[in-house]
């Protein structure tokens, strides 16, 4: 796979969105990239105008044990899944402070709560996010915006985006894409704070701390015997789209018939 793939996707998608009446606008951005995040964002206040709703929806894997991931890969799934949500926002939350009107959504992952072998480095980031949608949320609070709001979304393993198709997973299935699109979106409508998929997770996330943790780490590995038990997958991934370069994802912008603008 090379960047080539990527492109003739965004362009798939900003051609689906317009055939069926829609506006749309594609842009191309290295999530591990400050300065071409903030290019970007320059262009879409240009062409698209005020953003009020952000999707913050990229993310990578190395998913080797700790000691044997290059530093590199540490390096990019941080910049990739944690550092990139800041840059985002500082692009686009201050419209929608001055207008009090927004929403940003982080897509975590349930990694965020529960650790897995060969996922230090992914699990340490989505924890990481967990902890940047929180805190973002009650400072907007604490400053009196009531109108600009967040939501936490975590699913479990997601197939068929190129990051965890090999995953041995015992009782739970892996999640269609089409159904946590779906979540995410209800999610965004009712303005829910916090979205776990499928539901029935929050019982564990709460059994976590409520068992001895050889109890709690038993029953991960029961569940998760091996995330990635064929050879590691890199990949960063933007809703049901898979992209090979490292970092870099499309970003899609489809203004509907209000004023509303979505990244």
């Amino acid at each position: 796979m090379n960047l080539n793939y990527a492109i003739p996707s965004l362009e798939d998608t900003v051609k689906l969105v317009r055939g069926i009446g829609g506006q749309c606008y594609g842009y191309t951005v290295d999530l591990a990239k400050k300065e071409d995040i903030y290019r970007v964002a320059k262009l879409v206040h240009k062409d698209v105008g005020r953003v009020t709703l952000l999707v913050n929806n990229a993310g990578v894997v190395s998913g080797r044990y700790l000691l044997d991931t290059p530093d590199h890969l540490i390096q990019r799934t941080f910049d990739v899944n944690v550092l990139a949500h800041f840059w985002t926002a500082k692009a686009f939350l201050p419209p929608m402070i001055e207008h009090n009107d927004g929403h940003i959504v982080t897509i975590a992952s349930m990694a965020g709560y529960v650790g897995v072998a060969k996922l230090v480095d992914y699990c340490s980031s989505k924890a990481a996010a967990c902890g940047f949608d929180e805190a973002l949320r009650i400072e907007l609070e604490t400053k009196g915006i009531k109108g600009v709001r967040t939501s936490l979304v975590c699913p479990f393993f997601i197939k068929s985006t190129g990051m965890f198709d090999d995953v041995n997973s015992r009782f739970l299935p892996q999640l269609s894409s089409n159904d946590v699109a779906d979540r995410v979106v209800l999610a965004i409508r009712t303005s829910e704070p916090f979205a776990v998929i499928p539901g029935l997770l929050r019982v564990m996330i709460c059994l976590k701390w409520l068992v001895p943790w050889q109890v709690a780490a038993d029953m991960i590995r029961v569940i998760v015997p091996d995330a990635v038990p064929a050879s590691p997958v890199v990949a960063a991934t933007v809703t049901a789209e898979t992209m090979a370069k490292p970092g870099t994802r499309p970003l899609a912008v489809a203004p509907p018939q209000r004023h509303d603008r979505h990244v």
